[in-house]
């Protein structure tokens, strides 16, 4: 099965150098137990980093982008060669100096394409190999030419500071709710910007309605229901590093076991399609599919369900998002995946990765 993603898309370059997807409600959804097997789109590979916490005798990262499949391969370097608080200025989510020498460390442990992908990328190591990505070039745009004109660094400071919700509530409508923020924010995230800038314009190939207001929305629902404070995405986009809150695969709590356990990790140049069709072995229990649907047609995501079908057994489980473009199991596969309404809502609703529009966990009958 060919797959429609790359046939479309510029997978030329290093698209995401994080993963904008929040790994808590993941890890949540998936429910890994000790032993399983797990399979995971890699993108930067936080999350298939993640689950590797969670004890699985084996995580599969996927990506047909040999740029994502390099800022993978750094990450597994660097938690074999450095310490925690290392990883953190390595990443970018700490302030420091030596980035070029902590990159020197973990270089050994790359493969050769991996090397030279990195050794011709020395400012992106010095500045943070997590600001490297076209989307995360695209936040840094918007952090430091549109948000200036909107608000101070101050006022981003308080409401990064958090507080209750009345406070968070009361602090978004009276200061920072004005109309050139809502202004300025569907201009930078319209259809037309954010494909030139941010995601391949082929990802907005199943779009219907406004995106920027969508966006919008759900940014209003971060910054007010949710906690800034606790938000690692809303700290990297507003600050450019991690500040009060990490990502999971980042948390010192998490870092000795995702160390433990790399040996379990492997990743594959394949899409999604090419590695199901030759999969032979175990089931897989647990499939990561980050957002993946939304670039394909409805014909094609419903071909690549019974894909995935096939490949898991009775009680695996889907987690996917969906951002703009709306795919949940279609009624003609009622019999083989079921959908679980209740633990999707629950989790949607503390998606710390806030852009997104829904978050689907189906289980395989």
């Amino acid at each position: 099965m060919s797959s429609e993603a790359e046939a479309n898309a510029d997978f030329s370059v290093l698209r995401y150098a994080q993963c904008w997807e929040d790994a808590d409600i993941l890890l949540d959804a998936l429910n890994i137990q000790p032993g399983q097997t797990c399979l995971s789109i890699a993108s930067a590979g936080d999350n298939a980093l993640a689950m590797l916490s969670r004890g699985p005798a084996r995580v599969i990262a996927l990506d047909l982008n040999p740029a994502q499949l390099a800022a993978l391969e750094l990450r597994v370097a660097a938690y074999r060669e450095l310490s925690h608080a290392e990883l953190l200025i390595l990443i970018g989510s700490s302030p420091g100096n030596g980035r070029e020498r902590l990159y020197r460390r973990c270089r050994s442990q790359l493969s050769p394409s991996a090397r030279a992908f990195w050794d011709a990328r020395s400012h992106d190591v010095q500045r943070g190999i997590g600001a490297a990505g076209k989307f995360e070039r695209y936040f840094a745009m918007f952090r430091t030419r549109i948000l200036p004109l909107v608000h101070s660094q101050a006022r981003i400071e308080r409401l990064l500071a958090g507080g209750t919700r009345d406070q968070r509530m009361e602090f978004f409508k009276k200061e920072w709710d004005t109309w050139r923020w809502r202004l300025l924010f569907r201009i930078f995230f319209s259809r037309f910007v954010m494909g030139r800038l941010g995601r391949d314009p082929s990802f907005f190939k199943y779009v219907k309605g406004t995106v920027a207001d969508r966006i919008l929305d759900r940014t209003r629902y971060a910054l007010t229901e949710l906690n800034p404070a606790e938000n690692p995405y809303a700290q990297w986009i507003l600050t450019g590093h991690h500040g009060s809150a990490l990502p999971y695969a980042l948390r010192p709590q998490n870092f000795e076991c995702i160390r433990a356990h790399l040996d379990r990790l492997e990743w594959h140049g394949a899409t999604i399609e090419e590695f199901l069709d030759r999969q032979k072995g175990s089931p897989i229990d647990s499939f990561n599919l980050s957002d993946i649907f939304e670039y394909m047609s409805e014909e094609n995501y419903e071909r690549l369900l019974r894909c995935v079908i096939r490949a898991g057994r009775s009680g695996s489980r889907l987690a996917y998002w969906n951002m703009l473009a709306i795919r949940h199991r279609p009624d003609s596969m009622r019999e083989r995946l079921r959908p679980l309404n209740e633990i999707s809502e629950r989790l949607h609703a503390s998606d710390k990765a806030f852009f997104y529009s829904a978050f689907v966990v189906e289980e395989i009958v």
